[in-house]
């Protein structure tokens, strides 16, 4: 069997629309014949316009290269027989071919029909773990050679590199799986249906051997799971006391670093272990802080044959340290080294909710590339855990009919139980030595009779300036319309033939008697859906009123509904539509509570999918039952000591309306139900104020009990590689309008972007500023040869956004929030960090507000006792994000001149690393950059 010739293509434009006059300015053509590149053409193309500067920044081709090259129609005879009875390929096809129509029709010629493949879809399928299917980040992952990316000669060739790759890899794939994917791939936008055809029809010739590693299980592929034993130690493995035993074992790292302070955690970590004391550790940049604690907590696990949790905040740190902490420890010690992830129960797909899926005909696009992506990935996975997996929103969606959600054990899940994710998670975790779980679900075990962690007595807890607001986040209440109109939407009503539907069905197979009973729960079930779709325009109303005058331009609002709010216009009408959604919700779970009971006896005769929609139902019921609890805890009887808000986007109402109560203090909660049983470390790189950890204590819980504290340097040289301006020449932003300010703010970035040549990150405190900063920016035409890149506005996560700007040579990068953390940018890339205001939580913070009552009530003076230690815990994280290694060297500039003005400033300068301060004009300020960087 041959393969059809394929032809990968690669066009540069002047722009994205082909339609609005963007012509290409340079086309590459590769032809693969089975499976080998055989011929490449390449030219430049006259596109009879100006290039655009980011398209000459992105590209590298300017208007001199392609001033004297041909015109499309002169190269066409060229181009047209690589194209006849080929597979029309490129990176994103779509766009390629709708340029090469476009020009073909110029030119007078027929537009290509042939079929077409997408690498980019067929990468979405083929590699379902990839973080980005931009073709740089998968060649780069892939170690291919991609000198001039974003040229076509370059981006054609390793194109058609990957092709090859992913053939190979489809070729690998076994039968079994091959021919649900050519099934599925009916529904796909390319053609990739003629290569898995391609593919079967060649595997066909041959006898199938499976690799050791691989088990086909009632007809789907799937990767063989490791379990792993608990290895007993023959003698008890000693902690290494001696300086010198620690270097014996660590010295063996590629990367050894010796450093002191990290020995004197380990030490300190070791002692709190034996000795069952509480420990808080602030560990600064550079400390080595996950052995710090990891080689301690290995060395304690194996002695009490018990294992130690390690709670994080980020799935990044979750990740990073099994993959890389875990690694280095397992090459360090001289014995065996079990560490498992554990997450909460949705996080791992059900195989036999997944394997039903296959079975129902489904021609939605996200739908059938999710199913597509974990069939492949069930040949890789052990795990089964979804954050493996780049899905898509839509995606996600799918992920939600397969993922775990019951102890439930029906007849079909019964035959899949040997190979189940989340029991063999639990199972793993019982048999670790270390695990590694998130603040939330540590939060959830504690308020939980049942927990998914095993029975544990020691807990480290790592970016731990985080674990109060986890646990507040995770013991609230939290309603919000999106998921409740999809709850309702599976539940649905009898001529919706949804789960309603299913149960009534079932009745009447296995209990004539009761069926045919369905007409008061179905009405109901339509009058809650009429209920609740006008209690949310009701509420939409009441929040928009109530938010329009001090939102500003945001879109996202909040509004805290304190005993205030409950008196203003339009709440009488809140509460009335939420009564109705109440009585209505606890008839319809009532009827739904019938049903089940009526075929609880039922239970045994019934065929496994009938057990699993008889489970759903029940599941769906506890869910509207938590809903209803929600409703009861936000707007009718909220708790005394909670806090209660509403937020939403008003651009998508229904999308993003949320209704939450949260604990205005989890401390007590944290003490009774964690402190006072466990023993609990506490770390982080940010847990001082002024060198004080009396600010953290008080919000976990600790500040009454006996615990040990160590505050640890960064071993950076702070003091000779980095320097702090503070521009003299800004107005206080406390003296002039906001958009006085902003303008400001906006001319000094545009003068310091030019002494740093880019390389810096903005950080703002609200998204209102940064977007009219980056507008003013963009439109004064003093950047048009930077790329500007901010959050909200350029497309992209946190993660793609700072992988872009590290491309760009000149580039500039504005976030809020979430950028003032987790962000790694190491070396010249990131040379200047800009805060542009001290990040004080803004006063109208639902949550600030009733804290700040709170705290009015006990007498304490709200700004001194929280306000201000959050904010300088807020400034630390920023700070961290400049100086990320001991090479690096760069300057921080802080615009917000209260830090040297009032009286509380100098408390955020105490709490950073020592180094020189500086106030000088403008002027003053970019030539001192310059001689600087």
């Amino acid at each position: 069997m041959t393969y059809p010739r394929f032809v990968v293509t690669d066009l540069e434009t002047t722009g994205h629309a082909a339609k609005k006059g963007d012509r290409m300015i340079q086309a590459s053509f590769v032809v693969i014949e089975n499976k080998k590149i055989v011929n490449q053409y390449t030219t430049f193309l006259n596109p009879e316009r100006s290039i655009p500067v980011f398209i000459e920044e992105l590209t590298g081709i300017s208007e001199d290269m392609v001033r004297d090259a041909p015109l499309f129609h002169e190269v066409a005879p060229n181009i047209l027989p690589l194209l006849d009875g080929a597979v029309f390929v490129a990176h994103n096809v779509s766009f390629d071919l709708k340029f090469l129509q476009a020009e073909l029709e110029e030119a007078g010629y027929r537009p290509f029909r042939g079929p077409t493949i997408d690498t980019v879809e067929l990468a979405k399928i083929l590699m379902p773990t990839s973080d980005s299917y931009k073709l740089g980040e998968l060649t780069q992952m892939l170690g291919f050679a991609h000198d001039r990316p974003h040229q076509a000669d370059s981006d054609a060739y390793v194109t058609a590199e990957l092709l090859i790759y992913l053939m190979d890899k489809m070729s690998e794939l076994p039968m079994a799986t091959l021919e649900k994917l050519e099934e599925l791939s009916r529904h796909l936008k390319s053609d990739i249906l003629y290569l898995i055809e391609s593919v079967i029809s060649e595997k066909k010739h041959n006898i199938e051997e499976l690799p050791e590693h691989i088990e086909i299980y009632r007809g789907i592929g799937l990767r063989k799971k490791q379990a792993v034993k608990r290895v007993i130690e023959k003698g008890v493995p000693e902690y290494p006391v001696s300086a010198l035993d620690k270097q014996a074992l660590i010295s063996g790292l590629p990367s050894f670093d010796y450093r002191e302070s990290q020995f004197q955690m380990m030490d300190e970590v070791n002692r709190s272990l034996e000795d069952n004391e509480h420990f808080v550790i602030e560990a600064g940049t550079g400390t080595g802080k996950s052995l710090g604690y990891l080689l301690p907590a290995v060395f304690y696990a194996k002695k009490q044959q018990k294992p130690v949790i390690v709670s994080t905040y980020t799935i990044v740190l979750q990740q990073q340290l099994l993959q890389k902490e875990i690694g280095q420890l397992k090459k360090m010690v001289p014995f065996s080294v079990s560490a498992v992830m554990l997450k909460g129960r949705n996080h791992y797909l059900d195989l036999f909710k997944f394997m039903q899926s296959l079975m129902e005909t489904d021609d939605n696009y996200d739908f059938v590339l999710a199913k597509m992506q974990i069939l492949i990935w069930l040949l890789e996975t052990e795990t089964g855990d979804v954050d493996e997996i780049n899905l898509s929103s839509g995606g996600w969606l799918f992920w939600n009919h397969v993922k775990q959600d019951g102890d439930y054990l029906n007849k079909g899940r019964k035959a899949w139980i040997d190979k189940d994710f989340y029991l063999h998670a639990k199972k793993q975790a019982k048999e670790a030595d270390i695990v590694i779980t998130n603040h939330s679900l540590l939060v959830a075990g504690l308020t939980s009779s049942s927990s998914i962690l095993p029975d544990y007595t020691h807990v480290i807890i790592d970016e731990a300036h985080h674990f109060e607001t986890a646990a507040r986040n995770r013991l609230g209440q939290e309603i919000d319309q999106l998921s409740f109109k999809f709850l309702l939407g599976r539940i649905g009503t009898f001529t919706q033939e949804q789960l309603f539907y299913h149960s009534e069905q079932l009745l009447k197979k296995y209990d004539e008697q009761e069926s045919g009973k369905h007409t008061i729960t179905d009405r109901m079930i339509n009058e809650l859906l009429v209920e609740a779709d006008e209690w949310f325009q009701v509420m939409q109303t009441f929040f928009e009123f109530h938010t329009k005058r001090k939102a500003g331009n945001w879109h996202r609002r909040e509004l805290r509904i304190g005993q205030d709010q409950r008196e203003m216009k339009y709440w009488n009408e809140v509460e009335y539509g939420a009564e109705r959604v109440y009585m209505r919700l606890t008839e319809v779970i009532k009827g739904l509570k019938t049903r089940v009971q009526n075929l609880v006896p039922y239970r045994e005769q019934m065929a496994a999918k009938e057990q699993m929609k008889m489970d759903e139902l029940v599941h769906s019921v506890q869910e509207l039952e938590g809903w209803r609890d929600g409703l009861e805890l936000t707007v009718f009887r909220p708790e005394e000591d909670s806090v209660v808000w509403l937020e939403a986007d008003i651009r998508s109402f229904a999308n993003t309306f949320t209704l939450k109560a949260q604990p205005i203090e989890p401390a007590e909660l944290i003490k009774e139900n964690l402190l006072m049983h466990k023993t609990v470390i506490f770390t982080s790189a940010t847990l001082t104020v002024n060198r004080s950890f009396a600010f953290f204590t008080e919000q976990i819980g600790l500040g009454s009990m006996k615990y040990k504290e160590l505050l640890l340097a960064s071993p950076f040289d702070f003091k000779n590689n980095c320097r702090m301006v503070i521009p003299s020449d800004l107005p206080e932003i406390k003296k002039v309008k906001a958009d006085e300010y902003i303008e400001s703010v906006a001319n000094q970035l545009i003068a310091v972007a030019e002494a740093t040549k880019g390389r810096m990150l903005v950080l703002f405190t609200a998204y209102d500023m940064l977007k009219k900063t980056h507008d003013l920016m963009k439109d004064s035409g003093l950047l048009d040869d930077y790329i500007l890149m901010a959050q909200g506005i350029t497309s992209g996560s946190q993660a793609r956004l700072t992988r872009n700007f590290q491309i760009f040579d000149k580039a500039i990068l504005f976030g809020t929030n979430s950028f003032w953390e987790g962000i790694d940018i190491p070396g010249e890339d990131l040379s200047c960090l800009v805060i542009v205001r001290l990040p004080f939580s803004p006063p109208d913070d639902p949550f600030v507000q009733a804290k700040s009552e709170k705290l009015i009530k006990e007498g304490k003076n709200p700004f001194s006792v929280y306000a201000l230690p959050q904010a300088i815990l807020r400034f630390k994280q920023g700070f961290g994000r400049l100086i990320r290694s001991s090479r690096d060297r760069g300057v921080i500039l802080v615009f917000d001149r209260r830090i040297q003005t009032t009286s509380y400033g100098r408390a955020f300068i105490q709490s950073i690393p020592g180094i020189d301060v500086q106030e000088t004009p403008l002027d003053e300020t970019v030539a001192f950059i310059q001689e600087w960087l």
